[in-house]
């Protein structure tokens, strides 16, 4: 009995091992796997972090202070472009993607000067874009943020601005001093790009660079301009533009996520110009998730 008894014990005991064996190979494998997984959401919270920090700076700084910012440390500049390009890519549609459609409607021969680019991308070997130097002739502008996926998506001419030059077609500048001359361009466009507590000059700018009859065109944040999530009247950004020197031609409300606005600038300008009450645009800010 004592020997059937070892016999029994014996392959139990040893299988029991061996599983104890496999258990701890998992075990092991698991204790591999997961400090890596682990890192991988820290580094992801902290990349997030890090977005949200220069988002907040950018909505509640200068133009020019925004500038700094980035010459001081470039990289923060793709850091930021990486979380924006996230965030947008959870959005049904894309603003840049309207203005494109409206743009493809509309003559190739006007040369597009995009300011607020993001980070460069290659032209699209299927179009035949080309970019304007600062003393060509340079007649429609485009001040959006983004990563110069309009510059790719369009057959017309396009000159690439921003707060930080990555590439050699990229001028980096502060948005509410270019140097272009005046009425040099037909259109300007800011997609996104109302950021930073000066905005009212980059919209003086855009207003000193545009052509008598020359579009203006503005999409931003539906809750910036929505009183009932503490944005602003819509209205009275309207009238303040109006003041400015333009003619409202459009509005288009219908996107969940953004508005669309269409404008002209008039062909005389008043020659009593008098102050602009511009309502202040709330930061655009994200939530820690």
């Amino acid at each position: 009995m004592v020997g059937r008894s070892k016999k029994r014990r014996g392959p139990k005991h040893g299988g029991a091992q061996s599983k104890l064996k496999v258990s701890s190979s998992d075990s092991q494998k698991k204790q591999k796997q997961n400090p890596c997984g682990f890192l991988d959401k820290m580094r992801a919270k902290l990349s997030g972090g890090h977005f949200r920090m220069i988002n907040e700076k950018l909505y509640t700084c200068t133009g020019n202070d925004a500038l700094s910012y980035f010459k001081d440390d470039p990289k923060l500049f793709d850091m930021y472009h990486t979380g924006y390009q996230a965030q947008m890519s959870q959005w049904p549609e894309q603003p840049v993607n309207k203005i494109i459609k409206w743009l493809k409607d509309r003559s190739t021969s006007l040369a597009v000067v995009d300011f607020g680019c993001g980070e460069f991308i290659e032209f699209s070997s299927n179009y035949s874009c080309s970019v304007l130097v600062l003393d060509g002739a340079i007649n429609f502008l485009i001040l959006l943020s983004g990563d110069a996926h309009l510059a790719k998506s369009v057959r017309n001419k396009v000159f690439s601005f921003d707060l930080v030059s990555n590439d050699p077609s990229v001028i980096a500048c502060d948005m509410s001093n270019t140097c272009l001359e005046s009425s040099a361009v037909d259109v300007a466009v800011f997609s996104l790009s109302l950021m930073g507590i000066n905005y009212p000059s980059y919209l003086t700018e855009a207003h000193r660079v545009l052509k008598p009859g020359g579009w203006l065109l503005i999409a931003e944040v539906k809750s910036r301009l929505d009183p009932k999530t503490g944005g602003a009247d819509p209205d009275r950004f309207i009238k303040a533009v109006l003041e400015l020197g333009f003619k409202s031609e459009a509005k288009d409300y219908s996107n969940k996520m953004f508005v669309l606005l269409y404008f002209k600038k008039k062909d005389k300008s008043s020659s009593k110009m008098r102050e602009i009450q511009w309502p202040e645009l709330k930061p655009c800010l994200y939530k820690r998730r």
